[in-house]
């Protein structure tokens, strides 16, 4: 069987997508596919892949899966990415975008893509524990995935593969585990963050749901305040809005990079 696929990258955050809107690919081992196609070096490669499929209650639905082959309910880049290519497949430029964390609305402009994340949830704050000896303070957050998001000096020196795994592992986070995110303010609208991400078990160019969970954490410690701009490990640059009043549903905007399409043939 041949799956027509494109290549494309939110602010560093890159996924193979494919169009399932006929079901075509329903019976395949979703899994095993995204195990196989996002292998760096000897396939694809990328953070995720996802099935635009259809839905019952809005335009489309993304069926998200990481590249360890596990499912997730949500990812914000991933969602700025369906919503371009489903732009690409002829939707209008505004449209409503199924997730298993709920219904989001996406536009699109041009190569700059905008979505409404779900409401983000302050699990709890000021966590203190010990990571490689080190006493850090973190905000437990659900922003559609869960993140554990702490401030550093020099976001640039963390070592991100080796804290963030002890991060994601850790007893307090479990059974399900957290994304961690690095956060260095630069000033009162924007700040530099380096994310460990679940599911790839690595660090990655950039993280959606993260920048969101980094920029409210941030936010509710009074060092920024919106719109902030988070500067991600590519690097490029995503907005972050809420209002801050009642804090409510945040929207995620940056631009996206179309890198290529092709066909790709499995057993």
């Amino acid at each position: 069987m041949k799956i027509f696929f494109e290549k494309i990258s939110g602010s560093g955050n890159d996924f193979v997508i494919v169009d399932n809107r006929d079901g075509k690919f329903d019976d395949i081992d979703k899994s095993a596919l995204a195990q196989k196609l996002c292998r760096r070096r000897i396939s694809i490669g990328a953070d995720g892949l996802i099935f635009i499929e259809q839905s019952g209650v809005a335009d489309v639905r993304m069926n998200y899966f990481n590249s360890d082959g596990s499912p997730a309910e949500m990812c914000g880049n991933g969602a700025r990415c369906t919503a371009f290519i489903s732009h690409r497949l002829g939707l209008p430029s505004q449209i409503k975008i199924e997730t298993g964390a709920g219904i989001i609305s996406a536009s699109i402009d041009g190569d700059w893509a905008k979505v409404e994340m779900p409401t983000a949830e302050l699990i709890e704050s000021n966590i203190e524990l010990i990571i490689d000896e080190l006493p850090m303070l973190f905000d437990h957050y659900n922003t559609g995935v869960p993140h554990a998001v702490t401030i550093v000096d020099d976001v640039d020196s963390v070592p991100v593969k080796f804290w963030g795994r002890e991060i994601r592992f850790h007893r307090k986070f479990a059974p399900a585990g957290a994304n961690a995110d690095f956060v260095e303010v630069v000033d009162s609208h924007t700040i530099k963050m380096r994310t460990y991400e679940r599911g790839v078990e690595d660090e990655t160019l950039a993280c959606g749901t993260g920048a969101v969970a980094s920029a409210m954490s941030a936010a509710r410690k009074n060092l920024v305040s919106p719109p902030v701009k988070v500067i991600t490990r590519l690097p490029d640059e995503i907005t972050i809005e809420w209002d801050e009043n009642n804090r409510g549903k945040p929207t995620l905007a940056g631009k996206i990079i179309f890198a290529f399409e092709g066909e790709v043939e499995i057993n």
